[in-house]
């Protein structure tokens, strides 16, 4: 049988099956590791890109909204380019990705061409999330993509993205994404099946099915049973993906973390098998409390509130709004607009114990006036307030 034709059988029996079942979601974010896309040799692995851009293709047949973040650009870049020791690691990184993103993105093109789906290279650094006006310009964008049946394929632009303005990993970003464009779920592929009860290396570890978002703070700690090794090529870890997971859940997006190895995870998943670890959703937050909750990095200032305040602020039986009578004191100028931290006086810790986000209702000049006083209008408003799960 020619080799053509024994693909295309393949393809069209993967999307019968798709076809056959119920999806469970309509718009997803996929995170593509790059110990995913690459193999021992740090070289891009064709046979896996190829897969997953058919999986993709196949959900977008169905109708099925998919925004990819692939890494791979610093990998591919390191294994075409030796670089002198005499250049400094940032350097290294930024020719590498310059080298790298080129060759990334020509594959998924080819390969997307191949389902007569055009692609769509979306570059993003942290500055494009830095307020609200950015980040809705680049939500726009996003949006204008998927009207127009073009898939976007991210990836943090490496080239310029340094210190200060890196994300933590791809990661992050994808989980940026999800929030922004209410994504119903996020994936983050790796090379190994989910998270463990204990390191992946022990005989004894068992693969975690499923965590309770709303309870996972109180019945399992995360960073007890996750190791904090990072990737071999990459800059990402479990940890992370569990932090970033548990983040998505409490504001309603359902996270899985799978093996992206694996032919099938992302069809398998979209058509409800249970597969890797998934993260249940709580809270359906509004898109305006999506931005807030990763504002992460971005406060202009930090609000420190008693405990009473910090009482009301995070029972779960009536929304509040953080009132001066309430704060202790105030570090940082922002005006009104702007993302502010609040956080629990804590005399052992100057830093305080960090509570949420906010959007400013007014100055930090008007607020330090009113510091301690009844009977004012909310610093922030309930409905521009994110409080963490504890």
């Amino acid at each position: 049988m020619a080799r053509g034709m024994r693909r295309e059988i393949i393809e069209n029996q993967a999307t019968k099956s798709i076809f056959s079942m119920e999806l469970v979601y309509k718009r997803i974010v996929v995170k593509v590791g790059t110990n995913v896309i690459t193999g021992n040799d740090r070289m891009l692995d064709a046979a896996v890109m190829q897969n997953l851009v058919q999986q993709i293709a196949t959900l977008r047949t169905q109708g099925v909204d998919v925004i990819a973040v692939s890494s791979g650009a610093v990998g591919a870049g390191r294994a075409q380019v030796q670089l002198s020791d005499k250049v400094d690691a940032v350097s290294a990184r930024q020719v590498w990705a310059a080298v790298g993103q080129i060759q990334l993105f020509h594959a998924y093109r080819e390969f997307f061409g191949e389902h007569r789906l055009v692609c769509a290279q979306v570059l993003a650094t942290k500055e494009d999330f830095r307020d609200r006006k950015h980040y809705l310009n680049m939500k726009n964008c996003f949006s204008a993509l998927l009207q127009s049946g073009i898939v976007p394929v991210v990836n943090e632009n490496d080239v310029v993205s340094v210190t200060e303005l890196m994300f933590t990993d791809n990661d992050e970003l994808a989980g940026l994404i999800a929030s922004m464009m209410s994504a119903d779920a996020l994936l983050l592929l790796t090379n190994v099946d989910g998270i463990f009860d204990a390191p992946p290396s022990n005989p004894a570890a068992k693969l975690i099915p499923i965590i309770d978002a709303s309870a996972t703070a109180a019945k399992l700690n995360l960073s007890t049973a996750v190791s904090a090794e990072k990737s071999s090529f990459g800059r990402g870890g479990m940890l992370t993906k569990s932090s970033i997971a548990q983040k998505l859940a409490s504001i309603g997006i359902t996270v899985h973390i799978a093996n992206g190895k694996n032919p099938s995870t992302i069809t398998d998943i979209v058509a409800g098998k249970s597969l890797g670890t998934t993260f249940l959703p709580t809270n359906n937050a509004s898109s305006v409390k999506r931005w807030i909750a990763n504002a992460h990095g971005y406060e202009k200032g930090t609000v420190y509130v008693n405990a009473g305040a910090a009482e009301k602020l995070l029972s779960p039986e009536k929304a509040s709004s953080l009132l001066p009578v309430g704060i202790t004191r105030i570090e940082g100028d922002f005006v009104k607009g702007d993302i502010v931290k609040i956080a629990r006086e804590d005399a052992k810790n100057t830093n305080g114990n960090t509570l949420g986000f906010g959007v400013a209702q007014y100055g930090s000049e008007r607020a330090q006036n009113l510091i301690g006083m009844k009977n004012q209008k909310p610093l922030i408003h309930y409905d521009y307030l994110f409080i963490l799960t504890l």
